[in-house]
């Protein structure tokens, strides 16, 4: 499994430190934030973007997201060129994936199932025909939250199933499975192929009502039963990539390169037992 680190784990920071300590720290990939993508190309070239990975030798593994995808009506085109922005950045830089957020319920709190998953379908659809000839994929991201349309791994899956594009898959979350009430044995229903993404993190003692992307802290320091969840994802045979995706406030007042240490660490005590790491 290779092991990157994640742009929002330390949100004050350039991309140019997030690359720098993902090296110093030991990780091989890094998960790029977008907003911090657009600020770096308003001053450099897609060219220096690709230097910038090439001569630290840490891999891109996805920009991180294209977020509220659904349900946008007049604004969707808006969705579409942002997937076309990102999914050129990606191929410049080698990236192999972009993350895709679904939106929040809003006033479509009363709508079925069946109609939330028929949305997400022609969009995903959409914008695979997008990124296709980018040779980008597209994962997915199911949150936890209570506000979301799309809130647990088997609503996900049902989701990339029903889409049956090869460049769509899902983005598997510990916080948002833990958060979204999802069933830990339906980790066990999923396709390891369709996982395109493994985000570790942890969450503090509070009722999951309460749950926040604020309230993540570092592996194995909360309450999520990430044993349980690393066994079962290993299970069913996936071992391609994990970043620590971590948006705790505390930490972005820390030295770039301590977060980053701490994270892999306590990732490795984390995934050690179930994972080989590189």
């Amino acid at each position: 499994m290779l092991l990157g680190f994640h742009g929002a784990t330390t949100m004050t920071s350039d991309l140019e430190t997030d690359v720098a300590v993902s090296r110093q720290a030991g990780f091989k990939g890094l998960e790029l934030w977008a907003d911090k993508v657009d600020t770096y190309l308003k001053s450099h070239s897609l060219a220096e973007l690709n230097a910038l990975f090439v001569d630290n030798g840490v891999k891109p593994l996805s920009i991180n997201a294209l977020v509220f995808v659904g349900f946008r009506g007049e604004e969707y085109p808006q969705v579409q060129q942002r997937c076309r922005e990102l999914c050129e950045i990606a191929a410049a830089i080698s990236c192999p994936m972009i993350v895709t957020v679904p939106s929040p319920t809003g006033d479509r709190w009363q709508l079925s199932w069946d109609e939330v998953k028929a949305e997400y379908v022609r969009v995903l659809r959409d914008l695979s025909d997008i990124a296709a000839p980018y040779g980008a994929r597209l994962s997915f991201e199911f949150l936890g939250f209570g506000w979301c349309t799309v809130r647990t791994p088997r609503g996900a899956y049902e989701i990339v199933q029903a889409v049956d594009r090869p460049n769509v898959g899902m983005t598997v979350d510990c916080a948002h499975v833990y958060a979204g009430g999802g069933l830990l044995s339906e980790l066990e229903q999923l396709d390891p192929a369709k996982i395109f993404a493994f985000h570790l993190d942890d969450v503090v003692d509070t009722c999951k009502e309460a749950i926040t992307d604020h309230t993540r802290v570092f592996p194995g320091l909360g309450v999520i039963p990430l044993d349980e969840m690393c066994r079962r994802i290993s299970q069913i045979g996936y071992n391609d990539t994990c970043s620590i995706e971590l948006f705790q406030p505390e930490y972005w007042k820390w030295d770039p390169i301590k977060v980053a240490v701490t994270a892999r660490e306590a990732a490795v005590k984390v995934l050690s037992p179930y994972f080989r790491l590189e």
